[in-house]
């Protein structure tokens, strides 16, 4: 008997059965019912969330004998033939290795013709991005006035790829990232039915794994049931997928927050020997400091965590404030992208966990406390102004003074925080925010995430929506906002919610605070530092 891999076994056939897109499966069935179905829609999404399934139940539903509810019934003869694979009438083409223009031209010759049993002809296409721009031009006016016995399904994980004039001619609908509890409650399901024994901490761990993707999660889970055993546990899951140990992790993460550049040099030496793969590991680590961010900044983290690991995370999370988490959420980032084109991968790994620990990467904050911790062990901290004249005791105590390279250093940031300003806006609250917000976590976009935490959304007119930062926005925060790719997704979220396309502005109330005193004060720390001079 031939070998059905679980993730086809359990693809759902019913649009009741597929998990966390209710908002999409419901309207789908209400078209169905009505008899309302679109000529065209576009189905966008992370991997494995059920884009191209729900185009499978929809092209079976549009044309089964016998629907109900506006769900295929799966018995009759053309639901039968479409789930084998042998009705003509239901066309599914991979745009990534049929991308040309003569397969767009082949299909648009075909559209000419009546369906050979079923109602309609459905083109399903995947994939749509890959398309070549001439590929594009060829099926627009197709797309645009099919005939009516024609009904196309384009899926895609990238729509910003398509042009404007694709987008415009279909319904588009977007599918989330699924949640872990929904995960995990599918795979228990699935393990049920299979007989595969499992851990609650292995089917969590799976879920965090696989990323919002159901079909992800099912082929760890298969993965790591086919080794005879038959039991899944999260020591099983970590072999497999090759991720270290956690203390491994915990001891890295604590030496980057401690600076101690000898301690992580003999960690990367000990996972470059074991063969680790490094792009997991800076994957795994990257995922615990996020966690150990979330912990700090929302008091919940993810479920794969016990109770003594969430305490040693609160411990690391008190040792540095937000601004340097995300600075090094953002430099391990960049360095797992850098890694994966380069040939010197075991020197990069080791130069970026390196420069991660190094003292000029401290924040304000922290190196107030440093120089409030020289004091305290009776380390003399040197004074940069030569005008100040040699005091009779080597620790005579100067109260309320900063060094004046210090001073300048404060006048530009406070010069540069003015020529950014955005002046304040009045406007009405935008009782949706939560929702983008919302949506950004689910999509693990923590970096975003986490600089919007305690923001409000202000509707300063009909196209503009603008982001308000009551205690301030940094200059690291910003450009992390202002990435293309980030604005990208805030203004996509934001349109949804508002169903038109709208602008985005940031406004900085702390920034406009300070423009409104006329004259810069004297800086005060309000810790005392022993000047000396050498």
């Amino acid at each position: 008997m031939e070998y059905i891999s679980l993730y086809r076994k359990f693809r759902p056939k019913k649009f009741s059965e597929i998990i966390g897109q209710d908002h999409i499966t419901q309207t789908l069935q209400n078209q169905v019912i009505a008899g309302r179905v679109g000529h065209a829609y576009l189905f966008t999404g992370c991997r494995g969330c059920g884009k191209t399934t729900s185009a499978k139940i929809l092209a079976r539903a549009v044309n089964c004998l016998n629907p109900k509810d506006g769900e295929p019934c799966n018995e009759c003869e053309i639901c039968k033939a479409a789930l084998e694979g042998s009705l003509t009438d239901i066309v599914e083409m991979d745009a990534a290795s049929n991308n040309g223009v003569d397969n767009i031209r082949a299909i648009r010759d075909e559209v000419n013709f009546l369906p050979t049993l079923a109602k309609y002809r459905v083109y399903i296409i995947d994939e749509v991005h890959m398309l070549s721009s001439g590929a594009f031009n060829a099926l627009l006016k197709t797309l645009e006035e099919p005939p009516k016995h024609v009904k196309f399904i384009l899926a895609t994980t990238e729509p910003q790829k398509l042009p404007a004039t694709i987008l415009s001619r279909c319904q588009r609908f977007d599918f989330k990232q699924i949640s872990e509890e929904n995960i995990v409650i599918n795979l228990k399901k699935i393990c049920e039915e299979s007989n595969i024994k499992y851990t609650e901490n292995a089917l969590n761990l799976i879920a965090e794994l696989s990323e919002g993707a159901m079909r992800d999660s099912i082929s760890i889970l298969e993965r790591c049931s086919q080794d005879g055993e038959n039991n899944i546990t999260e020591e099983k899951i970590k072999d497999l997928v090759g991720i270290p140990a956690l203390n491994t992790i915990e001891n890295i993460t604590e030496n980057i927050f401690n600076y101690n550049t000898q301690a992580i040099l003999e960690e990367t030496k000990n996972i470059i020997n074991s063969g680790k793969d490094i792009n997991n590991f800076i994957w795994e680590l990257i995922k615990y400091i996020r966690d150990t961010l979330l912990l700090k900044t929302t008091g919940t983290t993810s479920n794969i965590y016990t109770d003594s690991n969430k305490n040693k995370m609160k411990e690391l999370s008190e040792k540095i404030d937000q601004e340097r988490f995300m600075k090094i959420i953002y430099s391990l980032s960049e360095l797992e992208n850098s890694i994966k084109w380069s040939s010197q991968r075991n020197i990069m790994f080791q130069v970026g966990l390196l420069r991660l620990c190094e003292k000029e990467n401290m924040t304000l904050e922290e190196r107030i406390k440093a120089i409030e911790e020289q004091l305290k062990n009776g380390v003399p901290v040197a004074r940069t102004n030569n005008n100040i004249n040699k005091p009779n005791n080597i620790k005579q105590n100067i109260s309320n003074n900063i060094p004046t390279a210090k001073v300048e250093e404060k006048k530009v940031e406070i010069k540069k925080e003015k020529q950014q300003t955005i002046p304040k806006v009045s406007g009405k609250e935008a009782d949706f925010w939560s929702n983008v917000i919302d949506s950004l976590k689910e999509q693990r976009m923590p970096m975003l995430y986490s600089n919007l935490i305690n923001t409000k959304g202000i509707i300063i007119d009909d196209l503009t929506i603008g982001i308000e930062f009551p205690s301030g926005l940094t200059s690291f925060g910003r450009s992390v906002i202002e990435k293309p790719e980030n604005m990208q997704e805030l203004k996509r979220l934001v349109s949804i919610e508002c169903k038109k396309d709208m602008r985005i502005k940031l406004i900085d109330d702390k920034a406009n605070a300070n423009n409104q005193e006329t004259t810069a004060k004297p800086i005060n720390l309000g810790i005392n530092i022993n000047m000396i001079d050498e």
